[in-house]
């Protein structure tokens, strides 16, 4: 099957990307490195394709109580050009996809979903809208997205449009604003730890966008980054993935999202198996460092006392703290900061402690 392209795919090739296969998608993993794309997000910017995200919008007078019934985190709090991260779930509690939710109107959201997602969200969209007077489109293949992370990035931005981007707060957005003399929304989220924005345009403006971009940004430092860096990015900042630390089998409280879930909120679609669950969570995702030598990788078996009590969600070395950490879903009852847990690494038993799993605050 032939992979999808992103309208900067030739851009990628020109700058050099090692381009894979990311759910379908050519997308580059990398250009001059893992390490250099990361250090350079951290200390000035890093600018990443994200065409490949979704967007769904939901329309219609029954938008917001619709929104309500699919998602875990309260949506009446949402104020106009705010942003919220929820997840949707199964009946069981398992997780559909974690996405954000930008408040364009009174009855009118545009949901973010995980690119491997968006097809499988948007059909449990539509099971699932049965009595509700809505309109759902998905308009993914209309919208080009870049996101521009790290401490430089509102520097840099406000160099190529005339508003105000102090004025966008974090996990808030502006719309039909000029950047690169191209109609963008732009928001303030990121999944990186640092700083940043994303820019949604057409997919005929995105291009003129990344470049105008990286021409100014090149006297700050800015450097494209890719799919690897994102990962060791997020993972640093105690950030879930899907797939890993979240899933269809691994709920929203089981991966530490608490806050995300509003169990006291009016019934949403798995309520009742996380109200059941939270009393007695058997598991949950925790942060760990290793004390001893090698590097600790996703599914790698957790062990206390020599019995086993999970497994490793996510792990690398650090470029930021230079050491070795993961996550790891283990039994709740281990799931004590301080605690000493051993993760078994090419048969061999690896001291390792429960630690923060925000390993980096900026």
């Amino acid at each position: 099957m032939e992979l999808k392209k992103t309208p900067l795919y030739d851009e990628h090739i020109k700058l050099g990307g090692k381009v894979v296969d990311y759910a379908g998608w050519a997308l580059p993993v990398q250009y001059a490195g893992i390490m250099k794309e990361h250090k350079a997000v951290r200390s000035k910017a890093g600018i990443f394709d994200v065409t490949h995200m979704g967007e769904i919008i939901v329309k219609g007078k029954e938008a917001l109580e619709y929104l309500q019934h699919i998602f875990t985190n309260d949506l009446s709090k949402l104020k106009k050009q705010q942003i919220m991260y929820t997840f949707m779930c199964y009946p069981d509690g398992g997780v559909v996809d974690d996405l954000l939710v930008y408040k364009i109107d009174e009855d009118e959201y545009m949901l973010v979903p995980n690119a491997a997602n968006t097809d499988k969200d948007f059909k449990w969209m539509i099971d699932n809208k049965e009595g509700y007077n809505i309109i759902l489109e998905n308009v993914s293949e209309k919208i080009g997205e870049v996101a521009l992370q790290g401490p430089l990035a509102e520097k840099i931005l406000s160099e190529l449009t005339e508003e105000d981007l102090s004025e966008i707060k974090p996990f808030y957005f502006k719309k039909d604003i000029l950047v690169a003399d191209t109609e963008c929304l732009v928001s303030r989220t990121g999944y990186t730890g640092e700083d940043g924005f994303e820019i949604y345009t057409s997919l005929e403006g995105i291009k003129k966008v990344w470049n105008s971009i990286l021409e100014v940004g090149e006297k700050y430092g800015v450097a494209p980054a890719g799919l690897g860096c994102r990962d060791t990015l997020r993972f640093e900042a105690g950030l879930p993935l899907y797939g890993h630390e979240i899933s269809e089998t691994i709920s929203p409280l089981e991966g530490d999202q608490k806050f995300f879930v509003k169990l006291d909120k009016e019934d949403f679609i798995g309520k009742e198996a996380l109200v059941k669950q939270n009393e007695n969570l058997k598991r949950k995702v925790v942060g760990f460092e290793l004390k001893g030598r090698g590097v600790p990788r996703e599914e790698y078996e957790v062990y206390k006392n020599g019995n086993k009590i999970g497994h490793v969600t996510t792990g690398y070395f650090s470029p930021t703290l230079k050491k070795n950490i993961g996550m790891a879903l283990i039994d709740s009852s281990e799931a004590k900061l301080g605690n000493e847990i051993e993760i078994l690494i090419r048969k061999k038993p690896v001291k390792a402690e429960i630690i923060n799993k925000r390993f980096y605050k900026r």
